[in-house]
């Protein structure tokens, strides 16, 4: 499963394409579409895989 995330610019966003997380960009849609269904967004100030966090 590819995430929203995986034709970002980044490549260290790119890097989890395969996790079975439906990622969102930081974007207004996922706030609107979290409030639609009432669920809660959970956000990742990092990533493993990045060249920031290595």
């Amino acid at each position: 499963m590819a995430h929203r995330l995986a034709d970002a610019a980044a490549p260290y966003l790119q890097q989890p394409a395969d996790n079975p997380v439906d990622w969102w960009p930081w974007a207004s849609e996922a706030f609107e579409e979290a409030w639609r269904r009432g669920v809660p967004v959970l956000l990742s100030v990092g990533c493993p895989v990045s060249h920031w966090c290595q």
